[in-house]
């Protein structure tokens, strides 16, 4: 029994400096960041920084060793003695202090207090996540030492050791990006394509000739894709509107491309169906021509699309198109450059059609996007002045920070104006707007309007690789707004801590994070309304579309 014991306080004692870095990176997990995250998330979260501090740390330690450094004896067991009393009392003030800062943060945004209870959870989560993962790096270390002590016959302990090494962490490499990503991306693509087929017998194809899939379409329902039919689905009917506006309303046109059931995506293809979906049925002859890219599995958001409908009496056309069929953030990682060559050649090809209309007969050009739809739909425009000569409006909602207008507008902003709200050129063209927006003395906004609706905590706008080594203006500056007080820059740290938040940004309230909510309607207010529209209307609209339950992405 005794020998069992021996070998199993030996299998879990770690070494000094590895404890020692997975307890401050532990610690680091709980500083304050942008939203507010559940207690099963923010122990993975808490499992996955102690696992890497702890990794370091035995690296840190490794090279002390090797150069000559050890600690023995009773200098040891002061240090181990330190180290953990610091861990226990380090960790109970970071627990309390993460209590009170979490606290603060929903108070901001408008979710319910956590109580002790909550940090008992996460602690358990984080403490067995932690275990399973830490006794898989070990076992990829014992592997190691085996092929060290292989390798030991042919060349000198400390290079056969490194030796071992690389190779059980090349061998793990080759296994994890050659086997195991390749089937998960492929269990991943055959799951998004059947959720991609999805909804498709849920509801039956429109009977509106003004609808794809309908009988004026050239597509067919099925192809339409899961979002492009729940966008079909979801548009209002003629009714709908003219009970809003109490005057008569046409049918909206709603135009979609989807990529189809065979998965394989030509982008030229889709965007020239697009704009033949349009003259089919009838969408250049509208008052409005609204040319939207949608995020990565092609979701358009209702509260966009719909503001416009409702506003214009139905005297409108949405056109969008399929780009991929997976989440946003897979979609960006895959190949982050096919959002963008999709935003540019649908507005390309729906132009190239308008400019050719005698100039009496061209419905206003508007163009809009949200997260990757933003960053695809930038795209076709090369800055201010040519989003203000081929458009009469533009509408860009939570864009990402890799938005290359978006970056271009915020770096060149006028002097002391906020990274998280600038003022670029005086707002001629370009605005930014909190929601609900604000945009001041409209009267003097002529020409297009281009309106960018953002949060000062969204971490899909503000998360940059930049983060790990340079402080960012926004804070620098006061705190934007629901921004805690207590959110500090930390070298590396701040990154993480944002990327982690990314996973959690479409789960705050409206108004918040990467959720906007009815600001679309205020924002489409701004930018185009129609002769006699009011702030009374506006007000009105927003209740109306806020009844209604968006489509998840």
């Amino acid at each position: 029994m005794r020998p069992v014991l021996a070998r199993l306080r030996r299998q879990l004692r770690a070494p000094f400096a590895a404890t020692a870095g997975a307890t401050l990176l532990f610690w680091a997990s709980l500083t304050p960041s942008l939203l507010p995250r559940s207690p099963v998330y923010q122990g993975v979260v808490m499992a996955v920084a102690a696992l890497v501090g702890y990794g370091l740390g035995a690296l840190l330690g490794w090279l002390v060793r090797i150069c000559g450094g050890r600690l023995v004896g009773r200098p040891r067991r002061r240090a181990w003695l330190v180290v953990g009393v610091a861990a226990l009392v380090g960790t109970l003030v970071m627990l309390a202090a993460y209590l009170r800062w979490e606290n603060r943060l929903r108070d901001l945004v408008g979710l319910d207090r956590i109580g002790i209870g909550s940090p008992l959870l996460m602690l358990a989560i984080g403490a067995i996540l932690f275990v399973v993962m830490l006794a898989v790096a070990r076992g990829l270390k014992a592997a190691g030492r085996v092929v060290g002590r292989f390798v030991g016959r042919f060349l000198p302990a400390r290079a056969a050791t490194v030796v071992g090494g690389l190779v059980v962490a090349l061998v793990a490499y080759v296994l994890v990006t050659g086997v195991a990503t390749n089937r998960l991306l492929e269990t991943l693509d055959a799951t998004f394509m059947a959720a991609n087929d999805e909804f498709s017998t849920d509801t039956p194809a429109p009977t509106s000739r003004f609808l794809s899939g309908g009988p004026r379409s050239g597509v067919t329902w099925d192809d339409l894709g899961r979002q492009g039919r729940v966008f079909i689905a979801n548009a209002p009917t003629r009714a709908q509107i003219a009970s809003f506006t109490d005057q008569p309303a046409m049918a909206p046109v709603r135009a979609y491309v989807g990529v189809g059931t065979d998965g394989e995506v030509d982008l030229r293809q889709e965007a020239a169906q697009a704009v033949a979906e349009l003259e089919r049925m009838g969408g250049f002859k509208r008052a409005v021509l609204n040319v939207v890219t949608g995020t990565g599995r092609g979701w358009v958001n209702e509260n966009q699309a719909q503001a416009l409908e409702y506003m214009w009496g139905g005297d409108t056309a949405t056109v969008s198109m399929q780009y991929s069929y997976l989440p946003s953030l897979l979609s960006f990682l895959v190949d982050g450059n096919r959002a963008e060559t999709a935003g540019r050649l649908l507005f390309d090809d729906v132009y190239a059609h308008w400019k050719e209309l005698p100039p009496a007969h061209r419905p206003k050009l508007v163009v809009s996007g949200e997260s990757l739809g933003s960053f695809g739909a930038e795209a076709a425009f090369s800055g201010a002045q040519d989003l203000a000569t081929r458009t009469d409006g533009a509408l860009f909602v939570g864009p990402t920070n890799n938005n290359s207008l978006w970056s271009r507008f915020t770096a060149d902003r006028d002097p002391g104006t906020p990274e998280v709200l600038p003022t670029y050129e005086g707002g001629a063209t370009v605005r930014f707007a909190d929601s609900p927006p604000v945009f001041g003395t409209e009267d003097s906004w002529t020409g297009s309007r281009v309106v960018y609706l953002q949060h000062a905590n969204d971490p899909v706008t503000w998360w940059d690789w930049s983060l790990a080594l340079h402080k960012p203006d926004w804070l620098s500056e006061p705190r934007g707004r629901d921004v805690s007080p207590s959110v500090h820059w930390i070298p590396i740290i701040t990154m993480l801590q944002l990327g982690a938040d990314q996973m959690v940004a479409n789960d705050a309230p409206a108004g918040q994070g990467h959720q906007f909510g009815t600001a679309p309607v205020y924002a489409w207010a701004t930018i185009l309304p129609p002769p006699g529209w009011t702030t009374a209307d506006t007000t009105r609209l927003a209740a109306r579309i806020d009844r209604r339950v968006a489509p998840i992405r």
